[in-house]
């Protein structure tokens, strides 16, 4: 798996219409990812604005890609892939371990809480007895939706937090104090 920095001379588009001429479906659930099957043979590449990930069960053929894709676009390899969107992405000989380590690290940086003692359940045990109506409305509940968001993330490769992310979402549009 290989990370590129591309510089696209025009639009997203004109990457597009190239990966198209050259055998890709873009996939319908996320149009960002790009997937080729020519026999046995597998290439996935995932665009996310100037980040390129490609990947594939046949490595010569991945190169060939490459070289194809860097005659077209001006390409900068970053190399093995290592951090992607907030993701660390870990090799071992059976397969890959997604983690986000350093994301939740950098979350506890941005809202101060690094010395946070961790839980088993990071909700208060009296979680039900939040309401809307709970405690005073934050005067810019900002702060809340951004952090309430970067969780929602997390839960990517954290599930155990999804139903305490779950339980803050539900007061997105009004968060109080309690929350």
């Amino acid at each position: 798996m290989h990370s590129f920095k591309a510089v696209f001379q025009k639009q997203y588009h004109e990457l597009r219409s190239f990966l198209l001429a050259v055998g890709f479906t873009n996939s319908h659930s996320d149009t960002s990812l790009f997937t080729r099957a020519t026999g046995n043979n597998l290439l996935y590449l995932l665009v996310y604005v100037d980040d390129i990930i490609l990947t594939g069960n046949n490595a010569d053929l991945v190169s060939q890609f490459v070289t194809r894709l860097a005659q077209r676009f001006s390409l900068k390899d970053l190399g093995n892939l290592s951090y992607f969107l907030g993701v660390e992405v870990v090799p071992y000989p059976s397969g890959i371990l997604l983690s986000q380590r350093r994301y939740i690290q950098e979350l506890l940086a941005r809202t101060h809480m690094e010395q946070a003692k961790p839980v088993l359940t990071p909700l208060p045990t009296n979680s039900s007895s939040l309401s809307l109506s709970s405690g005073s409305p934050l005067s810019n509940p900002t702060e809340y939706r951004t952090v309430v968001g970067s969780l929602q993330y997390l839960s990517l490769t954290r599930p155990d937090v999804s139903f305490a992310v779950n339980r803050m979402s539900q007061f997105m549009h009004a968060p109080t104090d309690e929350h």
